[in-house]
């Protein structure tokens, strides 16, 4: 073999190898110590196309972007609307709280007291007769009387309700610490000897600024989509026939007689304070003569501001930009009847006179309607 054909040979076997290096990639220097430089994968290398993985950093960015993105675009939740869904809240909290807890509050918010009634402050939404749903007053009174009895083991001493309250109202509530004193409570108000003075504010300003209702009620069911039954008036007179006078009717059996004295305190902005005093303790009897015979119902009143139908209450243009609240956010806004004073003539060895303070949405309320208190007593 010559020595042309010998180099030619040598030359192909080179190539070959250098065709076969060319093919195998350098293996990086990577140093496992804590002063080596970072490396990459081959994976990262081959592919520039993949995107980075996120650290924790980038995703407390992105989740807080997002929160403000959505809060910006959700529209502004005024003061009163913040307010009502805090008194909301609240109200729930209450009714499902450990009875210890509802019990303890109430002993904070005791305004008299002796050996035969105690007088307290009621909150809102909270019932006062038993209820399997959520935690009433009453089931808390074993709790309430033990406390005012310093946590005594052999305390037997009981306490329970006299005079009722409703669910929505805030306000002084009488109790009884025996089955005795609830008697004598009782023949006192069927006397008379009992008042109980309530503040409420109206959609409308009641025409006279003062007076006397004394229209019987009675319980009628409502038809329509969703029947229900509520309180209505039962009149005993009717327009005649000439419309120039009215004539009497025949009394419906079951028709309640209700008499509620009523005075305005102050009116603006299209409402107004009243001062109600009931005769009379028919269910809903306040409401009903305010919205019905007046009308002018009470504020936050979703059951009788419409006579033939359930639906939240419908207040004038007016009255929503002094409250600063959208109608469709109206469901929340509460019963603005607070129960604000109390007097018993002969409970004990003197007479008994205590008055409530106003809760804070109420207050708050008279301020944005611009109403005042000049007239209280």
């Amino acid at each position: 073999m010559n020595s042309s054909r010998i180099l030619a040979r040598r030359r192909e076997w080179i190539s070959g190898l250098d065709t076969v290096f060319s093919r195998v990639k350098p293996r990086s220097n990577c140093r496992r110590g804590p002063e080596a430089a970072p490396c990459h994968s081959r994976s990262q290398a081959t592919d520039a196309s993949e995107k980075p993985r996120r650290t924790a950093i980038d995703l407390a960015r992105k989740v807080q972007q997002e929160r403000t993105t959505r809060q910006t675009a959700e529209p502004p939740v005024s003061g009163q609307q913040r307010r009502v869904m805090e008194l909301k809240r609240f109200s729930l909290q209450l009714q499902n709280v450990h009875p210890n807890v509802l019990a303890k509050h109430l002993h904070r918010s005791v305004l008299y007291q002796d050996k035969h009634v105690v007088v307290i402050n009621k909150p809102f939404g909270v019932p006062v007769r038993d209820d399997a749903r959520v935690t009433s007053i009453s089931s808390v009174l074993p709790v309430l009387s033990k406390m005012m009895d310093g946590m005594k083991v052999k305390s037997d001493s009981q306490m329970l309700p006299s005079l009722g309250l409703e669910k929505e109202a805030t306000g002084v509530l009488l109790l009884a610490r025996s089955e005795e004193a609830v008697e004598h409570i009782l023949n006192l108000h069927r006397n008379n000897q009992v008042q109980r003075k309530y503040w409420v504010i109206t959609v409308g300003v009641p025409v006279p600024s003062e007076g006397v209702i004394d229209i019987p009620i009675i319980e009628r069911e409502v038809t329509g989509p969703r029947p229900h039954y509520k309180m209505a008036l039962s009149p005993l007179f009717r327009m005649n026939d000439a419309g120039d006078g009215v004539t009497k009717v025949r009394a419906h059996r079951q028709a309640h007689p209700a008499v509620t004295k009523y005075r305005v305190l102050d009116s603006s902005s299209g409402c107004s304070l009243v001062e109600l005093q009931p005769f009379t303790g028919v269910k809903h009897q306040m409401r009903v003569h305010m919205a019905l015979a007046l009308a002018c119902p009470i504020l936050g009143d979703h059951k009788y501001s419409h006579s033939s139908k359930l639906a939240p209450q419908k207040l004038p243009e007016r009255v929503l930009g002094k409250l600063g609240l959208e109608q469709s956010k109206i469901r929340y806004l509460p019963l603005h009847l607070h129960a604000r004073q109390l007097t018993v003539s002969g409970a004990s060895q003197a007479d008994i006179d205590v008055s409530c303070p106003l809760p804070k949405y109420f207050t708050q309320t008279l301020k944005q309607l611009r109403l005042s208190l000049t007239d209280e007593k």
